[in-house]
C-alpha cells in the first residue's frame, strides 16, 4: 500500500526531501546480506509504498509540497530532479509569495480556508495516484506560521475528506532555548488542534537531534541539513519494508495501519518516539562491531530511562518490581512508563533475537497485557550503512517534561495576555487558547496517571 507525504513549511519540505533521498539511497543500495529475491522484494515495496514511476523512468515521490514561500519548494524540486535518481511530480507543489509570518492563527485562519481547495485538489490527485491507499504522513514544524498553522488546518482537511484513511502527522517539537518568540503559543495550538485530527503524532525534539549530530556523529559546524539528515535516517529505519509479526513472508502491507494498531490502543494516548541504534559517524564504522543482545540491552534502557541516544544513558533506573503495588506516585524515579512499543530490527541474523526483555509486564501500564504492548517486525535485509541495526517506536511517557514546559511558558505568557493581539487580529480568540490548554492538560495528566 502507499502513503502520500504532505511536506508543509520550510522544516516539513526540507526534511521530506532528505526522507525521500534516505529512502531512495538505501533501497538502490546493494546491500549484501540478504537474498537476491529478498532485496528485489523490498526494492519492489519500498518504490510501491513511496514513489511512482509513471512517464519517465526517474521514479516520482509520492508527495504534495505546501508553503507558503516559494524558495524552500523550488530548492527541493531542483536538489531531487538533479539527483537524477528520483523527483518530485511537476504538478504536486502549491506555494505563494508571502509567509505565514511565524503567526500560527495567520496560517490557520487566512491561508489554510484561502488556499484549501487547491492544496486538497493536489492532494486528492497524488491520493488517486495509488493503487491502493494506506494514508497520509504529514511532515511539519510547530514552531513557525505555516508548518504549523497551515499543517494543522490542512490536517483537518485531510480528515473530512478521507475520514476513513491512517493520518500519521511527523513534528519537529523545537529548540528549549528558542527560534521564535511566539513558538509556545504556536506549539501549543499545533498540538491540541493535531490531537483531535490525528491518529497518532510522531515526535522529533530538535534539542535531541543536534545532540546526536554533535556528540554521536562528531560533526562540528551542525547545520539544519546534518539535523534533517539524522531525522530521515530515524524516518526510514521505520518506514522501509519489514516482515510484520504474523505476516507471513510478505512485506508489511499497509505500514501505517500496523503501526498505528500496534501503538495506539486508547485515543487518550497519541504521542510516538522514536529511538535508533546504533548511530554513529561512517569513518567509525569499520572499527566497530555489534552484537544483537548489547544493542537491544542498550536500547531497552535508553526506552525505560528515557534516554534519547546510547551515550550517557542513566544505568541505575530499573523497572518498578512486580506485584509491589506501589501507587504511580512512588514510581521509581525517572522510570518511563510505556503504553505499546514497536520494535523493528534490521539486518544479520535477524531472526535468531531474544526479545523476552521488551515483554517484560514492568515496563507497560497494567491496563494492557504485554503481549498486546509489545510488537516486533523484522528483516535480513540491512539499512543504510549499518550491518545491524533497531529502530523503538514508543507510546510513553517521554514527552511528560517538555509538553509540561511548553504549556507553562505559553500559560504565563497568556496570563499576561503578552502577544495575543497578534492572534486575535487574524480570528483566534482567547477562548480558542482556553480549549487548548484544557486538551494538553488532559493528555498531560493521562500520561502523568500511566
Amino acid at each position: 500500500m502507499s502513503i502520500v507525504t504532505v511536506q508543509l513549511g520550510q522544516c516539513g519540505n526540507q526534511i521530506g526531501h532528505e526522507v525521500f533521498s534516505a529512502l531512495c539511497s538505501d533501497s538502490c543500495g546493494t546491500h549484501g546480506l540478504c537474498s537476491k529475491n529478498e532485496n528485489q522484494s523490498y526494492q519492489d515495496c519500498c518504490k510501491e509504498r513511496f514513489f511512482c514511476e509513471e512517464q519517465s523512468a526517474v521514479p516520482a515521490a509520492r508527495a504534495v509540497l505546501v508553503d507558503m514561500e516559494p524558495k524552500v519548494i523550488s530548492q527541493a524540486l531542483s536538489m531531487a530532479a538533479s539527483s537524477g535518481h528520483w523527483r518530485y511530480s511537476s504538478h504536486s507543489h502549491f506555494c505563494q509569495k508571502q509567509g505565514s509570518g511565524n503567526n500560527w492563527a495567520n496560517g490557520y485562519c487566512v491561508h489554510g480556508p484561502r488556499h484549501k481547495e487547491a492544496i486538497m485538489e493536489l492532494v486528492q490527485r497524488e491520493a488517486e495516484r495509488c493503487d491502493r491507499l494506506g494514508g497520509f504522513l504529514t511532515i511539519m514544524s510547530m514552531a513557525g506560521g505555516t508548518g504549523s498553522g497551515l499543517g494543522a488546518f490542512v490536517t483537518q482537511c485531510l480528515r473530512d475528506a478521507f475520514p476513513t484513511s491512517f493520518i500519521l502527522n511527523h513534528v519537529i517539537w523545537p529548540y528549549g532555548t528558542g527560534e521564535v518568540i511566539v513558538q509556545n503559543y504556536n506549539s501549543v495550538l499545533t498540538l491540541s488542534h493535531l490531537y483531535h485530527s490525528s491518529d497518532a503524532l510522531l515526535v522529533h525534539e530538535n534539542d535531541v537531534i543536534h545532540k546526536i549530530c554533535a556528540q554521536l556523529l562528531n560533526i562540528k559546524q551542525i547545520s539544519f541539513r546534518d539535523v534533517n539528515q539524522v531525522i530521515a535516517h530515524q524516518l526510514g529505519s521505520v518506514f522501509q519494508p519489514a516482515h510484520t509479526a504474523g505476516g507471513g513472508s510478505g512485506y508489511s502491507r499497509n505500514p501505517l495501519g500496523d503501526l498505528l494498531e500496534s501503538l495506539v490502543p486508547h485515543p487518550e494516548f497519541r504521542m510516538l518516539g522514536l529511538r535508533n541504534i546504533p548511530q554513529m559517524a561512517e569513518s567509525s564504522l569499520p572499527y566497530s562491531t555489534f552484537s544483537w543482545p548489547g544493542l537491544l540491552r542498550h536500547l531497552r534502557q535508553m526506552l525505560i530511562a528515557n534516554a534519547q541516544m546510547e551515550e550517557g544513558i542513566d544505568w541505575q533506573v530499573r523497572p518498578p518490581q512486580p506485584g509491589s503495588s506501589i501507587p504511580c506516585t512512588n514510581k521509581p524515579l525517572h522510570f518511563n512508563t510505556s503504553i505499546a512499543n514497536l520494535l523493528i530490527l534490521r539486518g544479520k541474523d535477524v531472526h535468531s533475537v531474544e526479545l523476552g526483555s521488551f515483554q517484560d509486564p514492568s515496563l507497560y501500564t497494567s491496563w494492557l497485557n504485554p503481549q498486546d504492548a509489545f510488537t516486533a517486525w523484522k528483516t535480513p535485509r540491512a539499512f543504510n550503512k549499518y550491518e545491524k541495526s533497531a529502530a523503538l517506536v514508543s507510546n510513553s511517557q517521554f514527552l511528560l517534561k517538555p509538553l509540561d514546559s511548553i504549556v507553562g511558558k505559553a500559560w504565563n505568557m497568556f496570563a499576561s495576555k503578552a502577544y495575543l493581539h497578534q492572534y486575535t487580529k487574524f480570528g483566534i480568540q482567547e477562548e480558542d487558547f482556553l480549549d487548548c490548554f484544557t486538551t494538553l492538560e488532559q493528555v498531560i495528566s493521562s500520561y502523568t496517571n500511566l
